[in-house]
């Protein structure tokens, strides 16, 4: 079982993948065709039955491959991903039946997708959504976090107790304990517990980095990987160049109705801090009213928006909500000033602001800013420098966490912003 990121050490048999996956084997493929049997009183075509059967394991073990991997991820639990994946993998089964010009069973392919997303709802609802983690914590250094969290029971481990129905241990590495703890530590390891750094098991649980200091990435760096760096531009270069085309006509209404809307230009250009620290300028769909007003302390105050901004247009409300107003930045994107996924580049005024009340602020800039982001699908917009800091914590876990899985669930998760409108001003 995984649990926010975490393979969980459960006896529960039933629940081990390869249990997991026979058991669905036998509800998502068999069950099917054992119904759809009865609305064919002469039988199937046995070529056409194989087919259609081979397509259904292909697609389920796929699906359950790509959700395996999406539920290690920071934050995440069973029910997530569960739709995306699934119909990821029956899309490309059905994508290479077409391209391959194979005979299939359609109403066996749909019943069989549909049975895979009911049945692991199913086992999501039973099982993991009652769920909690139970941790034994070594107390000393900083713990203390872990206490605080949803879905998490912690408890204070004794030097002369052996721990008992717990999931892992965790403890603050860092910190000097005693030589008898230190044995300790080693004993739960050799006993087949699961002992956390803190600070890692707070990240997996939260999907944030905390700012106190600077990190090395998973490959061991400071900063992420230039050859991943250099695939993902490229990739993303590619991307935006097929996205443009394809979003002309929405972007073509969008100017519309801004024009009919209010007077002004189509266009809201500013100046951002990007890859390095060097500004560029970003282009959005403008979304308020043109002033050129200034207010608030230090002169940044309208550089920030809230939630009843009585600047934002009729027009500009709706795009918001949408995030019809980013799509412009594709053409940053192909420039090479933005990547599709990363930290959301801030206005060069506000981002200086930002670097003298929040450490390590610059570090952000290591990466290039990116159209949507770990930050935004998880947080959404900030007007405070209490949610700025929350939001860089989530910008430095991806910065350290960087990979194509990461980027996915990204995507995955700006679908369901983009749909539901969450934390958008």
């Amino acid at each position: 079982m995984v649990f926010g990121g975490l393979r969980l050490r459960r006896k529960t048999v039933w629940l081990s993948p390869i249990v997991q996956l026979g058991m669905a084997a036998v509800v998502c493929v068999s069950l099917p065709y054992f119904l759809l049997s009865f609305s064919y009183p002469m039988g199937w075509d046995d070529y056409v039955l194989q087919n259609t059967v081979l397509a259904c394991m292909g697609g389920l073990v796929i699906g359950f491959w790509l959700h395996g991997s999406f539920s290690k991820l920071p934050g995440t639990y069973e029910s997530f991903g569960i739709v995306p994946t699934y119909l990821a993998a029956f899309g490309v089964v059905l994508l290479s039946i077409v391209l391959y010009r194979i005979e299939y069973s359609r109403a066996l392919l749909v019943l069989s997708f549909a049975t895979c997303i009911a049945w692991f709802f199913a086992v999501y609802l039973t099982v993991q959504r009652k769920t909690v983690l139970r941790l034994g914590v070594i107390e000393g250094g900083r713990t203390g976090l872990l206490e605080s969290l949803d879905g998490v029971s912690a408890s204070a481990l004794g030097l002369e107790s052996w721990p008992k129905d717990i999931d892992a241990v965790t403890a603050d590495l860092h910190y000097n304990h005693s030589d008898e703890w230190e044995a300790r530590i080693a004993d739960f390891a050799l006993a087949g517990i699961p002992v956390y750094h803190s600070k890692d098991l707070l990240e997996s649980l939260t999907g944030r980095t905390e700012l106190e200091q600077l990190s090395e990435s998973n490959f061991g760096t400071l900063g992420p990987v230039q050859s991943w760096m250099t695939l993902k531009f490229i990739s993303d270069w590619l991307i935006a160049l097929v996205l443009i085309p394809l979003l002309t006509p929405v972007m073509l209404l969008a100017a519309l109705a801004i024009k009919l809307d209010s007077a002004g230009s189509v266009f809201f250009r500013q100046a951002r801090v990007g890859y390095r620290g060097k500004d560029f300028k970003v282009f959005k769909f403008r979304t308020m009213h043109e002033t050129n007003g200034h207010s608030g302390a230090n002169g940044i105050a309208h550089l920030i928006t809230t939630g009843d901004d009585a600047r934002i247009t009729g027009v500009g409300r709706l795009l918001r909500y949408m995030r019809i107003d980013e799509l412009p930045q594709l053409f940053n994107v192909l420039r090479g000033e933005m990547a599709l996924i990363g930290p959301r580049p801030e206005a060069a005024q506000l981002s200086n602001w930002y670097q003298t009340e929040v450490p390590f602020y610059r570090y952000r800039h290591i990466v290039r800013p990116g159209i949507t982001g770990w930050a935004q699908v998880n947080q959404g917009h900030v007007a405070d420098l209490a949610g700025i800091k929350k939001k860089l914590e989530y910008d430095f876990y991806y910065i350290r966490n960087f990979s194509i899985w990461l980027d996915i669930l990204i995507v995955m998760k700006t679908i369901k912003t983009v749909v539901t409108g969450f934390g958008y001003k």
